[in-house]
C-alpha cells in the first residue's frame, strides 16, 4: 500500500503524525510525508519527507491574513477566536501547499491519504485520486471542526464546492479532558526529533526539576514567559531549567538555581521532572499528560487558552495568565499530590488507547488492501 501523509509546515503539525507513519512503514507499506518549512526538519528521513512548498513562509503569510481581519486577530491573540481564526490561517497555508501536494501525489499515486485537520490539501488529493482519506487528530480540538474551519477558506480559493468526508477519523485526545469524540481512538505517542542532549536530564536530580518551555512557532513579539518564571522562582529550592531560552532571558546573568539548555526530547525527560511550565501548545500539553507530569499552562493565543483551561478543569495541571505566575503557583505545581494523581490518571487513560501499530490493519482495510 502506498500512503501519502500530509501535514502543515510546522513542527507541531508533523510530529503527531510520525508514530502512525512509522508504524505504516514498519508494516511494509510505502510512506511519504508531504510538508514544508519547519516540518521538514523534524520528519525522520526514512519517512521520505518532501518539500511541497519551497517558497512558503508561514510567518509573513499569517501576518497578511490577520491584517485583513483585525477584530478577529485581536480575539485570536487573546485565545478567544474559536476555530475561525485558525481556519483562515491554515486554509491560506493549504492553498499555498495544494499544487505541490497534488504534484507529489501524481508521482506517488497513493492508495491512502493520511492528514491532520489543518492540512486540507490532503482531503483534496484523496478526492482527486479517488482514494480514502484518514483524518488524524493532533490536538484537543475536534478534528472534524478544524477541518471544516480550514476548508471554509480553502475550498473557495481552490474552486471546490465541497470535499468528501474522511473515511476514518483517529482521535487521540483523552476523553476525560475533552468529552466523548466520534471516530476511532488512537493513543497519542509523544515524538521528538533524534538530536543529541545531556542524558542527565532523563534522570531525577537532587532538587525538584522545573522545566520551562516556549513555542516552536516564531513570534516577532517579545516572549516574557521565561523571564516571568525566573523572577517567580527566585530564592526557591527548585532546579529551574529553561529549554531553548529566548534572547531576552539570557541578556543578564541568571540567578542561582536557574540554568539553560538547548533542545530536549520531552518524551524522555518529562518522567524525571517535577513539573513543566509552558506556552500551551497541544504537543507539549499531550506529551506532559502522557508522562503523568503536572503542568502549568500559561494562557495565550490560538488554542492555548482552551488547552490551559481543559488541563486545569481535569485537575492534571494549573492554568494561569502570564501576569499571575508567581512563587506560590510554582511551589504548588511541584508539590501538590492531587495534581500528580490526576495527571497520572490521564496518563493511564491515554496508555489504554490502542497504539498506532494496532490501527495499521484497519487502515489497510479502509484502503481496500
Amino acid at each position: 500500500m502506498r500512503v501519502l501523509v500530509v501535514a502543515s509546515p510546522l513542527t507541531g503539525h508533523v510530529l503527531p503524525l510520525v508514530p502512525l507513519a512509522r508504524a505504516l512503514r514498519d508494516a511494509g507499506h510505502a510512506v511519504t510525508v508531504a510538508t514544508s518549512g519547519d516540518g521538514l526538519g523534524v520528519c525522520p528521513p526514512e519517512l521520505d519527507p518532501t518539500d511541497v512548498a519551497p517558497d512558503l513562509r508561514t510567518g509573513p503569510l499569517f501576518l497578511r491574513v490577520m491584517a485583513r481581519h483585525p477584530r478577529l486577530a485581536r480575539r485570536d491573540m487573546a485565545g478567544r477566536g474559536g476555530t475561525r481564526g485558525v481556519g483562515l490561517l491554515f486554509g491560506a497555508v493549504g492553498v499555498r501547499m495544494a499544487d505541490g501536494v497534488l504534484a507529489h501525489a501524481d508521482r506517488v499515486r497513493p492508495d491512502l491519504v493520511v492528514h491532520e485537520p489543518l492540512a486540507v490539501a490532503g482531503a483534496e488529493v484523496a478526492a482527486r485520486h479517488g482514494v480514502p482519506a484518514v483524518l488524524v487528530e493532533g490536538n484537543l480540538f475536534d478534528a472534524r471542526e478544524l477541518l471544516a474551519a480550514a476548508g471554509a477558506t480553502y475550498r473557495p480559493a481552490r474552486g471546490l464546492a465541497d470535499l468528501p468526508a474522511p473515511a476514518e477519523v483517529l482521535s487521540t485526545a483523552p476523553p476525560s479532558l475533552v468529552g466523548p469524540r466520534s471516530g476511532r481512538p488512537m493513543r497519542f505517542v509523544p515524538e521528538a526529533p533524534d538530536r543529541p542532549f545531556d542524558p542527565a536530564y532523563a534522570q531525577p536530580g537532587e532538587r525538584p526539576r522545573l522545566l520551562v518551555s516556549r513555542s516552536t512557532v516564531a513570534d516577532p513579539r517579545r516572549d516574557r514567559l521565561m523571564t516571568t518564571v525566573v523572577a517567580a522562582a527566585a530564592g526557591s529550592d527548585l532546579d529551574v531549567v529553561l529549554v531553548r531560552p529566548d534572547r531576552w532571558v539570557t541578556r543578564r546573568p541568571l540567578p542561582p538555581g536557574v540554568r539553560t539548555t538547548d533542545w530536549l526530547p520531552f518524551p524522555e525527560v518529562f518522567p524525571a521532572a517535577a513539573g513543566v511550565v509552558h506556552h500551551g501548545g497541544a504537543g507539549t500539553v499531550l506529551t506532559a499528560l502522557a508522562a503523568g507530569l503536572p503542568q502549568l499552562v500559561v494562557r495565550g493565543a490560538g488554542d492555548r487558552r482552551v488547552n490551559a483551561d481543559l488541563v486545569a478543569a481535569r485537575g492534571a495541571g494549573l492554568a494561569a495568565d502570564l501576569g499571575d505566575v508567581n512563587r506560590a503557583l510554582l511551589d504548588r505545581l511541584v508539590s501538590d499530590p492531587a495534581l500528580r494523581t490526576s495527571a497520572g490518571e490521564v496518563a493511564a487513560e491515554m496508555a489504554a488507547m490502542p497504539p498506532p501499530v494496532e490501527l495499521v490493519p484497519h487502515l489497510a482495510a479502509v484502503a481496500g488492501r
